[in-house]
C-alpha cells in the first residue's frame, strides 16, 4: 500500500538533495498502490534529464505490479536521458529483482549513493 491514504500527505513525498530528486517509499508497493505511485512517478520524471533516487529501504513488499511501476519509471527516465537509482537494503527485495531478471537493469545501491552529499539537502519539495 506504500502508505497512501486519501486526503493525507502527498502520495510520494520527494525532496531535492544535491540537485537530485529523492523519494522514499514505505510499506507495500503492490497492486493497490500501483496506479497512484505510477502517476506520482510520472510527475517526478516529466522533465528533461530527470535524476531520481527511489529510497526503498522502508519497503516491506513489492509485487509484480510494483515491479512494473519501477520499470515504467526507468523507461521514462531513460527516454529523457536521465538517471534512476534505487536504494535497497532488504535482501528479499534484492532477490526478487534477481529472480525477475531486473537486478542488472536498475542501478542499485544498498545505502545512500556516494555521489549525493547528505549535507546538501534543501527544503525544496519536488513535484
Amino acid at each position: 500500500m506504500y502508505e497512501n491514504h486519501a486526503g493525507s500527505a502527498p502520495p510520494l513525498p520527494a525532496r531535492i538533495v544535491a540537485g537530485t530528486t529523492v523519494a522514499q517509499l514505505r510499506g507495500e508497493v503492490d497492486l493497490h498502490a500501483a496506479s497512484t505511485l505510477a502517476a506520482r512517478l510520472d510527475e517526478l520524471t516529466a522533465g528533461t534529464c530527470p535524476d531520481l533516487v527511489l529510497d526503498l529501504r522502508d519497503v516491506s513488499f513489492i509485487d509484480c505490479s510494483g515491479l512494473g511501476v519501477l520499470c515504467r519509471a526507468r523507461s521514462r527516465v531513460l527516454a529523457r536521458q536521465g538517471r534512476l537509482r534505487l536504494i535497497i537494503r532488504d535482501a528479499r527485495i534484492l532477490r526478487l529483482l534477481r529472480l525477475a531478471g531486473l537486478a542488472g537493469v536498475f542501478e542499485i545501491h544498498t545505502g545512500w549513493p556516494a555521489s549525493l552529499d547528505a549535507e546538501a539537502m534543501t527544503v525544496t519539495a519536488a513535484g
